[in-house]
């Protein structure tokens, strides 16, 4: 068994979710969880079928973000992962939906941070380990960045 360290590409302003499903029809029901949450949101998610023809499945509403997800979901290469890249929306406004979808089994990451996909590779084929996302910490946070992670969150709207 060989494992691979797999760098993703986000590109500027977007965030990343990756996952793991089981179905065909999982591009076209993450399609429509992000268009029936948030609506104005641009995205992209490539689905990489197990079985079958074993093709790359792709919907999108954004040609950057589509190419993009596609180029990731090639380099990971694994069955049954997804890649669902987003801008104007936060991973946090959609998680608990993608979630909720049907064919979705694991949610390895959502974050805009840089992200290395661990990925077994065997005689049979290719499956993702974890992930590596954003840097190891530095220290223990002061009352100065306590504030500043709470003016943080209330700059993005998601607390009074």
């Amino acid at each position: 068994m060989e494992l691979h360290d797999v760098p993703i590409e986000i590109p500027d302003g977007a965030n990343l979710i990756l996952g793991q499903s089981h179905f065909i029809k999982t591009a076209e029901d993450i399609y429509e969880v992000m268009v029936n949450t948030v609506p104005g949101a641009k995205f992209a998610v490539a689905f990489c079928e197990a079985s079958g023809p074993c093709l790359i499945r792709v919907e999108s509403n954004d040609d950057e973000l589509r190419r993009v997800a596609i180029s990731n979901a090639e380099a990971i290469a694994a069955g049954h992962v997804f890649v669902l890249l987003i801008r104007q929306a936060f991973p946090i406004n959609v998680l608990s939906r993608i979630r909720d979808c049907f064919e979705v089994c694991n949610i390895f990451c959502a974050t805009a941070n840089p992200v290395e996909v661990i990925v077994a590779q065997s005689g049979h084929g290719r499956g993702v380990l974890g992930v590596i996302d954003g840097y190891p910490p530095k220290g223990v946070e002061s009352a100065d960045d306590a504030k500043a992670r709470h003016a943080l969150v209330r700059k993005f709207g998601y607390k009074l």
